[in-house]
């Protein structure tokens, strides 16, 4: 009996410490998108400029003293909500990539998702939060994600006959990134969709 007593004990110690980590690490990451989101918001209301830690952690329902153990400064937190965001742009886009079918269809697919992407952060933006928030190295490093998620499938398609051959599919890529980053001034979804199949076409063997 003792010995089964003891072995209880023991089980229970070995699973305790893993459901209050568990348990801990959900209460932190619930705390930093509650971050994350009240400072996006402050700052959409009242400007880059104007908002402070304080009214973050008053907004956020926490103390001051736990909002800098999770980030340092106002810039620092929106560094991190734009991070999560182009993360999950990349993640909409190598899973349009991954699907199953022709290479062309999945091409024309993901160059109008970023297409739509970029218009939408162009038509909603702020041009002071952009000016921040694209000097980060995450920027950099997602750009040359994006380059190389086009340029893989570009090179995919190539093997079609559909896609010029006079270009490497890295420089295709490149051109696919800055052509559709106008997307951002354009009016319309409908203007849109036109620069993407303008795009598509610089992409086939010239006549």
């Amino acid at each position: 009996m003792a010995s089964k007593r003891h072995g209880f004990i023991a089980t229970y110690d070995a699973l305790v410490p893993k459901l209050w980590n568990e348990t801990i690490e959900t209460h932190r990451q619930a705390v930093r998108e509650a971050i994350l989101e009240t400072t996006w918001e402050l700052v959409a209301e009242h400007g880059l400029m104007s908002v402070t830690m304080t009214q973050i952690a008053e907004k956020a329902g926490i103390g001051r003293a736990t909002l800098y153990k999770y980030f340092p400064d106002v810039e620092a937190i929106l560094a991190a909500h734009h991070e999560r965001h182009v993360a999950g742009h990349l993640e909409q886009l190598a899973e349009l990539r991954d699907q199953p079918g022709d290479a062309d269809e999945r091409l024309a697919a993901v160059l109008e998702r970023y297409a739509l992407i970029s218009h939408y952060r162009g038509r909603h933006g702020n041009d002071e939060l952009a000016a921040l928030l694209h000097r980060g190295e995450h920027v950099a490093h997602a750009q040359q994600q994006l380059i190389d998620l086009f340029r893989d499938l570009l090179a995919e398609a190539a093997t079609s006959g559909h896609l010029r051959d006079d270009v490497t599919p890295d420089e295709l890529a490149r051109y696919c990134l800055h052509a559709l980053g106008a997307a951002g001034t354009l009016p319309s979804e409908a203007a849109v969709r036109r620069l993407v199949a303008v795009t598509l076409a610089g992409l086939r063997p010239p006549r």
